[in-house]
């Protein structure tokens, strides 16, 4: 069997400007391996849905380039939507019909095989428990099994590449647990490469074997879940006080370092590395620091964010 080198995805210096110079995407790139479950993690408005309709033709760059096994995205859209599949944010099935009928319609618009087709979709429906589902009326789902459908829609036509776009927004805490499960299990059998966008902190950190960080417009760390939370320490203290800035002055003198630091209104998070909880407790009282709270936690990918670009990840609309 020949291996292939060239990555699943790979865009380079990739730049949106919109009308106005709005630059939704100011100079991104990044490769994606084959196989490989990729996000692109950031608050809303920070150019992630923007970028993936650069790579799945929708939009049109401004500079920079994108491939898609190798395939030119500029030059040859065709082809790469013919090895890429995209879940949007916003359904795209037909309500009136049946979940069946959708999948069939589909098939035959991308010319697949009815037999081939046939068992096709009733493997992927059996692997996100959609099954019972077929012959009811699109209408009649929930939002989950509306989002499940879609994704074995988009699978249909045995993509190389799974594009999907915040898959969960709108979905409830219990749902969206369950469509993780249901695109882990369609990662596992088919193997397919899979990008995502989503500012949902929990899903990248489940989903994603790498994460790109994204804030206006630019990729600011790209890593494992895992060594970007090694990056802000194995502990975090939360300080409520009166005076941040006086807060501040008492954790850089014990030793914390300035990128160690973040301040939310009158929160100021610190990671801890070679000082204790209670060292800084002392510390703090020791200057007269009014401390209303102090909580010490495990680090979150929220805590990556606010190190890298001084902001939360909050909600809004997004680029």
């Amino acid at each position: 069997m020949t291996m292939t080198t060239t990555p699943a995805v790979e865009a380079d210096q990739l730049v949106k400007i919109y009308r106005g110079g709005v630059r939704a995407v100011d100079g991104i790139s990044f490769s994606v391996e084959h196989g490989e479950a990729f996000g692109l993690l950031g608050p809303n408005g920070a150019g992630k849905s923007t970028t993936i309709g650069m790579l799945t033709t929708t939009v049109k760059p401004t500079s920079g380039r994108a491939t898609l096994g190798g395939i030119d995205v500029a030059s040859n859209p065709t082809a790469t939507r013919a090895v890429s599949s995209v879940v949007f944010q916003d359904t795209v099935v037909d309500r009136p019909l049946t979940g069946r009928q959708n999948l069939m319609l589909h098939l035959r618009l991308w010319g697949v095989e009815p037999t081939a087709g046939r068992t096709r979709y009733e493997q992927l429906s059996d692997a996100v428990g959609i099954t019972d589902l077929l012959d009811r009326s699109v209408a009649t789902y929930s939002g989950g099994e509306r989002r499940r459908l879609e994704i074995v829609r988009a699978l249909l036509s045995a993509p190389q590449v799974l594009f999907l776009d915040e898959p969960t927004v709108g979905l409830d805490t219990r749902v969206r647990h369950d469509l993780f499960d249901a695109i882990t299990t369609i990662r596992e059998r088919t193997g397919v490469t899979i990008i995502m966008t989503t500012h949902y902190l929990d899903e990248a950190e489940r989903l994603c074997d790498r994460l790109a960080i994204i804030d206006a417009g630019r990729i600011v760390a790209c890593d494992s879940p895992r060594n970007l939370l090694a990056s802000v320490g194995a502990e975090v203290l939360d300080l409520r006080v009166a005076n941040p800035n006086k807060a501040i002055a008492v954790l850089r003198g014990r030793g914390i370092a300035k990128q160690d630091i973040a301040v939310t209104g009158f929160t100021v998070t610190a990671s801890l590395r070679d000082v204790s909880a209670q060292q800084i407790s002392q510390a703090l009282n020791e200057f007269s620091v009014t401390v209303q709270s102090a909580t010490t936690r495990r680090p979150s990918l929220d805590d990556v964010y606010l190190r890298l670009t001084g902001a939360r990840i909050t909600a809004g609309t997004d680029n």
